[in-house]
């Protein structure tokens, strides 16, 4: 008791010192430090959560925001900052497992789910939706960060993420909301998301259990007898699912370490460009400025100074334009740098996305092998695992 006090406190004083508002948008400072448990919390109290594969979002209407931008390029975030704010979490102590999900998939405690509505290598904006197996939304927000090139050096210093901060605060905030829940509230969402996956895997034989109301919240309507075989076998296949999420979190994992280098090589190399752009607008504005004013002078030099007037101004007219082009050239001598790691990070989107490892798995003596993408590995281990169960038990009525 003593100890849930002080955990209720401890996260209190997160939601206070953080000035975390769980509403609808949040600009996140830079300084942001996540927030840990100040003291071990019992694992019956502790959730599983799952993060979703990210929705990417569409890519900037303004030809201008979308250079050196791609949908292979949002396809390839969309998994790997999952596994970014997986890591995050992982840190705190709040939680029991945490894995990164495909989208779709059912049987988590607690399920986030996000979308990238701006990733720019200056800007990210992702909107966060947090909700529990029985259906209760925690809440539903957006979170803004804008990092410099001077963000990227010290990240490259530290080999801390240049987006840290914002994946502390969506950590913060889920601390905060599941320190608002009594140990009965974690008891029934832990018990609705085992009934959840039974429904699942054998609807003929769950979909009794469980209620739906019509706004998407879950309650539980009555309880598997203790001793009932049909629900020890769906627990332990439900065990056997957790083991093949994790070896899919394998595949992600190899796919984060092999983008984290030519993805923050990309996202700084295009920060960079574009201050040297801007830049160089802004030496283009002022050029233009010196270049009409020099151009009007020379109109009235025409029309009332001499001849060896007139040929000095226009020299200093060439030489402005001359100066600009040079300026603009330099500013796009990074392109191909950015270009190398732009492809790069397409790549392995595409492969990651096109085919992983063939995963050999065995069930009941049987040996199965799971190939495609890593999400299409795991839709056909959820077929095979209905199937299997369907043959034992006799039950019809899930899929073929």
């Amino acid at each position: 008791m003593v100890s849930r006090y002080l955990l209720s406190f401890t996260l209190l004083l997160i939601l206070l010192a953080g000035c975390s508002t769980l509403g609808t948008h949040r600009n996140v400072n830079n300084d942001e430090q996540v927030q840990k448990a100040g003291i071990e919390i019992s694992e019956d109290q502790l959730l599983d959560v799952w993060i979703e594969v990210f929705t990417p979002g569409d890519l900037p209407d303004d030809e201008e925001a979308a250079s050196g931008l791609s949908s292979e390029i949002r396809e390839a975030e969309a998994r790997y900052m999952p596994l970014q704010l997986r890591d995050t979490m992982e840190k705190t102590g709040y939680w029991g497992a945490v894995r990164v999900v495909p989208q779709g998939t059912e049987g988590g405690e607690v399920l986030v789910r996000g979308s990238i509505l701006v990733s720019d290598g200056e800007n990210l904006e992702l909107d966060i939706t947090a909700l529990d197996a029985a259906g209760n939304e925690w809440f539903s927000s957006t979170y803004e960060a804008k990092v410099s090139v001077e963000a990227y050096q010290g990240a490259g210093q530290s080999g801390q993420e240049v987006f840290q901060a914002l994946y502390n605060a969506i950590a913060n905030d889920l601390a905060v909301h599941r320190a608002t829940l009594a140990a009965e509230d974690i008891a029934t969402v832990r018990r609705v998301a085992a009934l959840r996956f039974a429904d699942d895997l054998a609807p003929d034989a769950f979909s009794g259990y469980l209620q739906r109301s019509e706004d998407g919240q879950f309650a539980v309507t009555r309880l598997p007898a203790l001793d009932d075989p049909m629900y020890r076998r769906v627990n332990a296949i439900r065990d056997r699912d957790f083991m093949l999420i994790d070896t899919l979190n394998g595949h992600f994992d190899n796919f984060y370490h092999e983008m984290h280098e030519p993805y923050k090589q990309w996202r700084e190399t295009r920060v960079e460009e574009l201050a040297a752009m801007r830049e160089i607008q802004r030496q283009a504005r002022n050029r233009k400025l010196m270049g009409a004013a020099a151009i009007l002078g020379a109109i009235a030099i025409e029309a009332l100074g001499s001849e060896s007037t007139r040929a000095s101004t226009g020299g200093l007219r060439n030489v402005m334009i001359v100066g600009g082009a040079y300026a603009i050239k330099t500013g796009f001598d990074k392109d191909s740098e950015t270009t190398i790691h732009r492809e790069v990070i397409e790549e392995l989107g595409e492969s990651f996305s096109s085919e992983a490892r063939p995963l050999v798995v065995e069930v009941e003596g049987e040996t199965h092998e799971l190939t495609g993408s890593a999400e299409a590995q795991y839709s056909k281990w959820r077929s095979l695992l209905r199937s299997i169960y369907l043959s034992e038990t006799g039950l019809t009525g899930a899929e073929d």
